[in-house]
């Protein structure tokens, strides 16, 4: 295994204002330049996961390392220098463009009151480019497609160049075409050396792109490892309750579930 850039030990989380307790000692490594999926029903803490990792939330007990060092030892800018997030979706209300709203992944890298230069506008541009909506640059972000806006936050996030991105439920609004695109574009940046850690409900979708998985259930982390180990009929039928088969078919883990 490649050296970790995330790791969790002992973390657990409640929600103070209704005392739910949702992550009960988690402890897991990601490697870093992985690919690493998500997996497990609504209401196990996937997202409260990235929230974690992110520094939204502060876990009850436990450490939380990025590269190496204590979560609590980055500033803020370093954060957002470090690691990205591509939320499942995010409400806009401002009639920004679509370049506009892009190049506030910059923001990390700019000085209080600093404004965009011409390298800021290249990266956000190349960002667009790369997800396939160059074209629309212009155009007012409130107009857009749940589909077109989830390629935005994607880009945003790009443009932002961080070393880990964190991917919750990326292709919830996507329809089949754009699914594929995004997964090459996940490919891709993977390629040039950027952690993903991604959540979803497509355990097939996710098995076509990630290397290792991290599986929760009820009890939260049910299990965590390479793809050939965790993607099987035992583990799934677990997490989910239900009966769930895994046939290969053409180099491909197709899932099959039954009532």
């Amino acid at each position: 295994m490649k050296n970790p850039i995330i790791t969790l030990d002992g973390i657990s989380f409640t929600y103070k204002a209704d005392n739910n307790k949702v992550l009960k000692t988690i402890s897991l490594e990601i490697a870093e330049d992985s690919i690493t999926g998500i997996l497990g029903p609504n209401g196990v803490g996937k997202t409260t996961l990235l929230h974690l990792l992110l520094g939204w939330n502060k876990p009850d007990s436990g450490v939380i390392k990025l590269g190496g060092k204590n979560i609590g030892a980055y500033s803020r800018n370093e954060m957002g220098r470090l690691i990205g997030l591509v939320p499942q979706y995010e409400h806009i209300s401002f009639e920004y463009s679509i370049l506009e709203y892009v190049l506030l992944g910059r923001t990390p890298h700019l000085n209080p009151l600093q404004s965009p230069g011409e390298e800021d506008y290249l990266v956000a541009e190349n960002a667009l480019e790369t997800v396939g909506i160059k074209e629309l640059a212009g155009k007012p972000v409130t107009r857009l497609s749940g589909g077109e806006k989830q390629l935005v936050l994607v880009a945003r996030s790009i443009a932002q160049e961080p070393a880990i991105l964190l991917m919750d439920e990326p292709m919830s609004n996507l329809d089949l075409a754009n699914k594929v695109r995004l997964l090459e574009v996940m490919r891709s940046l993977n390629s040039k050396g950027i952690t993903i850690l991604f959540t979803t409900h497509e355990p097939d979708v996710a098995a076509s792109i990630a290397d290792s998985f991290v599986l929760m259930g009820e009890d939260n982390l049910v299990c965590s490892g390479q793809a050939d180990d965790i993607i099987n009929s035992s583990s799934l039928s677990r997490i989910y309750g239900i009966p769930v088969e895994v046939d290969d078919y053409r180099g491909r883990k197709i899932l099959i579930w039954h009532k």
